[in-house]
């Protein structure tokens, strides 16, 4: 371990990717028309689309720059019953062979609980069941258990390896006063858990879930940020898909009005002044857009990464496969990734659309 503050690590960052729609797969109802959509009696991380991860894909990122890599990994599917929650050896192996893919590389890396989270609780998202006081003992305690295997899994790999709590995690059916209170437990035992394992835990970086990751939910007075035993090794996770029709839902194909730009820069200096000038860094661990105008596209992410670079804020790109082909290792637009080199020189110039 380095010693490093969580800060001077994030400023270590350069360009971030994410391995999406891969060790995150899951029996899911993705599109919410109340089925399930995905569903295997194995899961694996080919289930919605993409090749098996090769170390060959993690070799090809380190030469365009990518020094920083966001695993995402659901484990919903791979499970044992109450109360140890075993999880899969078979899976658990998986993860540590991708893990050590990047790692060996000499890349930071991300690990996360994912999808477990998300957006379909009929469908497996057990943890936002929390908000059920009835279940909400059940669910820490759930929690707990996962986050404890994959502690004293990893527990000797030294700083280059990131813990993140959780993903976009919110609970709408609850009043706020009750809802932020849930997140922050689960975020504090999370905290707990990590630093009473042994190994390099007491003193890993870990990233704490906003929440939902929203910018603007998460700098509200109703969030908090956990305690720790250790000073400076906390980073807030935060997620940027602003706006929602352009980086999502492909309704908007076009990007780059001045108007957007202030509100890019609005938000971005939003969870600076709220965050990073108080001392907790932030990585903003997705960011992306929909297959949308490529300009637009390279345009919006120029800016994005340029904005929170200069302010010290990592960015990972979120990338489902549509952005880098995973089979023979190529950007799909050698125009972005030639803009996030750009962006993360620390080079002074305007950016502009091409």
């Amino acid at each position: 371990m380095k010693h490093i503050t969580a800060q001077e690590m994030v400023s270590n960052m350069r360009i971030g990717w994410n391995l999406g729609d891969s060790l995150d797969v899951c029996n899911a109802d993705r599109d919410h028309t109340g089925t399930l959509d995905e569903h295997a009696a194995v899961v694996d991380e080919t289930l919605w689309g993409n090749v098996r991860t090769t170390k060959v894909l993690f070799d090809h990122l380190k030469t365009d720059g990518i020094n920083a890599v966001r695993i995402p990994i659901t484990w919903r599917d791979h499970l044992g019953d109450a109360p140890t929650y075993e999880i899969n050896s078979d899976w658990m192996n998986r993860i540590e062979q991708v893990v050590k893919y990047a790692y060996d590389n000499d890349l930071y890396v991300i690990v996360n609980v994912h999808h477990d989270g998300g957006g379909d609780p009929t469908f497996g998202a057990w943890i936002r069941s929390a908000s059920n006081e009835a279940l909400k003992e059940s669910v820490f305690a759930k929690f707990e258990a996962i986050w404890r295997q994959i502690a004293d899994r990893f527990k000797n790999y030294n700083d280059k390896l990131i813990f993140e709590s959780l993903n976009e995690v919110g609970f709408d059916d609850v009043n706020d006063e009750v809802a932020y209170p849930i997140l922050d437990e689960l975020n504090q035992r999370f905290v707990n858990i990590v630093r009473a394992s042994d190994g390099n835990n007491p003193q890993r970086h870990l990233m704490i879930a906003g929440y939902w990751t929203d910018i603007v939910k998460t700098t509200s007075e109703l969030y908090h940020m956990p305690t720790d035993n250790i000073d400076h090794h906390l980073i807030l996770s935060i997620h940027y898909y602003t706006p929602w029709q352009f980086c999502v839902t492909n309704k908007q194909r076009f990007w780059g009005s001045p108007e957007e730009v202030t509100q890019m820069e609005e938000l971005v200096n939003l969870i600076y002044h709220h965050f990073v000038a108080k001392g907790t860094p932030v990585i903003m661990g997705e960011y992306g857009f929909g297959q949308n105008d490529p300009a637009s596209t390279v345009f919006f992410s120029e800016m994005f990464v340029k904005l929170c670079h200069n302010l010290g804020i990592g960015t990972f790109l979120w990338d489902n496969g549509d952005q880098y082909d995973r089979t023979n290792m190529y950007w799909y637009n050698p125009e972005l990734i030639a803009a996030l080199q750009r962006a993360t020189s620390g080079e002074d110039y305007t950016v502009t659309k091409k």
